[in-house]
């Protein structure tokens, strides 16, 4: 490990985390180099896709870097046609429940098929 005069600034630590984890820094978000998906990534669109099997559109990204923390999920749904959104939401929140337990965060983007 580097040492700079006895001690790391956060910055320093922040920039290692990042290369240790196999991550690209882009305008203060950290994405992903892979490709794949993570396991996470894959249970969570499973359940998605059961539970929402008319979804036209699901995406699920983990926005943690892969260790599993926090998630993205964008879905469009004829299901949640009619719904507002704070209720589109409870719809995926009550579908992960238990995968939500284990996180620090979601991000939740929801709309319906323009007809």
């Amino acid at each position: 490990m580097l040492v700079c005069k006895g001690s790391l600034t956060n910055t320093m630590l922040s920039a290692l985390r990042v290369l240790r984890c196999n991550q690209v820094v882009f305008s203060a978000q950290v994405q992903r180099c892979l490709s794949t998906q993570t396991e996470g990534e894959i249970r969570i669109v499973k359940i998605l896709k059961e539970k929402f099997p008319l979804a036209s559109s699901l995406k699920v990204v983990d926005i943690s870097g892969g260790c599993g923390a926090m998630y993205e999920i964008h879905i469009e749904s004829s299901e949640f046609k009619g719904k507002r959104t704070v209720q589109q939401h409870q719809l995926v929140n009550q579908a992960l429940k238990e995968e939500i337990q284990g996180m620090h965060g979601l991000r939740i983007f929801t709309d319906f098929p323009k007809d």
